[in-house]
């Protein structure tokens, strides 16, 4: 695919991903067991056992995804008889995704290469009420203002063989531009860098496409949102098609707690048939539901609309329409100032959803629980023992979790999830 940059030079094209590779699902398998795999690599014969792929077809699909830049030799490894393995390793940054967070009052965009690792970062004010064009059009500009920012050389970061090293923020109009650092092995590109002049600007990396996260309720599938409470008229708007059209580059469209925990899930350790709900407590309150290692939407993305089960009834009415849903109770405490009974509540809603699915753990996350993340341990914690439950609880406190679980949404098919 190709698509153009808009920048303050004027319109550059810039080439996409075409990668056939990426079309198969033994080389997405293989892909896998490379990106669990990490630094430490893996040899074909791993590839064969684990797989159950014979040798050879293990050994077709490693050259394909060595021919296109996805997979590399990287030493040997010792064996226990005949001639040392060769270890391969995933090329992180052959290929990039962007993630795009749509809060109520925020716009964050990441751009994360093949590893997940978060290459460049921008975070702006949004009013999600604003209306559908306004939402599109700021969507648009961070999407081509972060794959710019990860092309910088300057202002905090030098782009060498093909990965962004360094680290650094400037405040431009308004938007937090931040360029992350890659880890050093990560700059597997050699063949890329050894002929750039150190001074020429870097091309923008090459994206496979663009993750959309927003609030609930929504529909994966149509790539269209429902009635987001407190902005009822984004209900049929056809997000996904437009951005796709806009930005030249495959969007996929999720709710904000599903990419979360699926971002949860994909996380290097994250066991392969974990089971658990991400409760996200930030403008609003929903869960992502993650039941034997894969995500959980339901078939009309309906699953995890925890915040509004109803746990008073004849409460006060909440944005959905209901009265006595457990979001309204619970952003009420965070409003008066009183984290305790936010805990509280949200430990209630916490045990009714472990008590339902048996989950193995609950995951905490959104701003405000990062704002006072020991605060709603604990008291989640205490609700649930209170109710009986030895639950573990933690928290994910990063404020990128869900614009990089969007990023997610692109990358994971890549690897079979």
């Amino acid at each position: 695919m190709n698509r153009s940059v808009r920048g303050a030079g004027g319109t550059r094209n810039e080439a996409g991903v075409n990668l056939p590779a990426l079309r198969s699902h033994n080389a997405a398998l293989v892909l896998d067991l490379l990106r669990t795999a990490g630094e430490a690599g893996i040899s074909r014969l791993e590839l064969a056992e684990r797989t159950g792929l014979t040798p050879q077809a293990v050994s077709k699909i490693t050259a394909r995804l060595r021919a296109e830049g996805l997979a590399r030799e990287a030493g040997h490894r010792a064996s226990t008889g005949g001639k040392p393995r060769t270890v391969l390793r995933l090329v992180p940054t052959a290929a990039y995704a962007v993630g795009v967070h749509l809060d109520r009052d925020e716009l964050t965009a990441v751009l994360v290469d093949m590893a997940g690792v978060r290459v460049a970062v921008r975070r702006t004010p949004l009013d999600l009420g604003a209306g559908a064009e306004a939402v599109f059009t700021a969507v648009e500009r961070e999407v081509d203002a972060v794959r710019e920012d990860a092309a910088v050389r300057e202002t905090g970061a030098v782009r060498e063989a093909g990965a962004v090293r360094g680290t650094g923020a400037v405040r431009e109009a308004g938007a937090v531009r931040e360029v992350g650092a890659v880890p050093e092995a990560a700059a597997v590109r050699d063949e890329v860098g050894a002929g750039l002049n150190a001074s020429a600007p870097s091309p923008a990396p090459a994206v496979l496409g663009v993750g959309v996260a927003m609030p609930g309720p929504l529909d994966h599938l149509a790539g269209t949102p429902g009635r987001v409470t407190g902005h009822p008229a984004w209900e049929g708007v056809p997000l996904r098609d437009e951005l796709t059209r806009r930005l030249g580059l495959p969007v996929a469209l999720d709710k904000d707690t599903n990419a979360a925990a699926l971002g949860l899930a994909l996380h290097p350790g994250a066991p392969a048939s974990d089971s658990f709900a991400y409760l996200h407590l930030g403008t609003g309150l929903g869960s992502g539901l993650v039941l034997g290692g894969a995500l959980h939407r339901g078939a009309r993305t309906g699953a995890g609309e925890f915040g509004h089960q109803t746990v008073l009834l004849d409460g006060p009415p909440c944005g959905c329409g209901g009265r006595g849903c457990l979001e309204v109770l619970c952003l009420a405490a965070v409003a008066r100032g009183d984290v305790p009974e936010a805990a509280r509540v949200l430990g209630t809603g916490a045990a009714n959803l472990v008590r339902l699915l048996d989950i193995d753990r609950v995951v905490l996350g959104g701003r405000v629980v990062a704002a006072d993340p020991e605060a709603f341990v604990g008291g989640v914690g205490a609700a649930l023992a209170g109710a009986g439950l030895g639950t573990p609880v933690s928290a994910a406190t990063s404020p990128y979790a869900v614009a990089e679980g969007a990023a997610q949404l692109i990358l994971a098919p890549i690897f079979g999830k």
